[in-house]
């Protein structure tokens, strides 16, 4: 299959690797010309990737035309916030025989649009069964290394989530499919806004008991608003849902843990943000599960108590009081 994989970040050249390794034609863009240059040199990314070699059978270019031109599959692994501005790049609309994949996971500010509604709403005379999604618990960190791992493919259309499967199933990346788009986008997106509270617990150094209550009550809020929106309540207990939810909370590798992390610990959102080289989806995230629940009135008092810590600069101490303190309720 010829495959294009539109960003090189972590997650993207991580992709773009493993497509290669299974046999498929790839190419990688890259928005800054200079360091599409110095990804084709080195054959390394040293920003976002150090120390995994970059096959030189990948065509890696800063030419979007190039990239989209003729292609099987096109993933989209840039984030989110800038994808539309990417697809009104696009010199033609035509897509009739491509199909697009996202493997971003936020929701957009503004719009409150998932990933695949965005591409829908760019291209418009895209197919459904022309969008999919691939989610899950998968750091890149560990999938370049070929560590093992489980995620999961998605479209509205079942043939589409198994020819997603398909291309990406390796012995050490196992895919599983889905009909149910928007449930996994929703997983995938929602969990970074739980995980920047899971990150908040470790800065404050509050315990392992408060954050399994985070991360518990945080995928009841996540499934709350999920199914209010379209999405299936399973989905929001396998690996979209709590499989992504529980590594993003956990692990070293996460972006929008270490955000909560260094907040928690009494630093600025602004001051953490200065000295981050990846972005971490889940701050605009943030914002959009706050106006997508207020306008659909759902509870989530995690991801409210999480904006008013990032962007109110609400004391954690205090937030966590007023999550403690609300009215008794049953669990379910």
């Amino acid at each position: 299959m010829k495959v294009s994989v539109l960003g090189a970040g972590s997650w993207g050249t991580t992709l773009a690797i493993l497509l290669s390794l299974n046999g498929n034609s790839v190419t990688m863009w890259e928005f800054r010309k200079a360091y599409a240059k110095t990804l084709n040199k080195t054959r390394e990314n040293k920003i976002f990737l150090p120390g995994v070699k970059i096959p030189d059978d990948i065509v890696i270019t800063h030419d979007l035309d190039e990239a989209i031109t003729d292609k099987h599959f096109i993933i989209i692994a840039v984030p989110t916030q800038f994808i539309r501005g990417v697809l009104k790049q696009f010199s033609r609309k035509n897509f009739h025989n491509t199909t697009f994949v996202s493997v971003s996971k936020g929701i957009e500010k503004n719009s409150l649009l998932t990933v695949s509604q965005i591409i829908k709403d760019e291209l418009p005379d895209l197919a459904d069964s022309n969008i999919g999604v691939l989610s899950g618990p998968s750091h890149a960190e560990e999938v370049s290394r070929k560590i093992p791992t489980a995620v999961v493919a998605a479209s509205n259309d079942m043939n589409t989530a198994k020819q997603i499967q398909s291309i990406f199933m390796t012995s050490y990346f196992r895919v599983y499919h889905s009909d149910d788009l928007l449930g996994v986008e929703f997983g995938g997106a929602l969990k970074n806004v739980i995980a920047i509270g899971a990150g908040i617990v470790d800065g404050a150094k509050f315990g392992d008991n408060t954050k399994a209550a985070i991360m518990t009550r945080g995928i009841a809020e996540i499934s709350r608003l999920g199914i209010a929106l379209g999405a299936k309540p399973l989905t929001f207990s396998g690996l979209s849902g709590m499989g992504d939810l529980i590594v993003t909370c956990m692990s070293k590798h996460s972006r929008n843990r270490f955000v909560g992390e260094q907040i928690g610990s009494g630093k600025t959102l602004k001051q953490v943000l200065a000295k981050m080289d990846m972005v971490a989806e889940g701050v605009e995230t943030c914002k959009s599960v706050h106006d997508l629940a207020a306008k659909n009135l759902v509870d989530v008092p995690i991801c409210d108590a999480v904006y008013e810590i990032l962007f109110d600069e609400v004391d954690p101490i205090k937030a966590t009081f007023n999550l403690m303190t609300r009215e008794i309720k049953t669990e379910h």
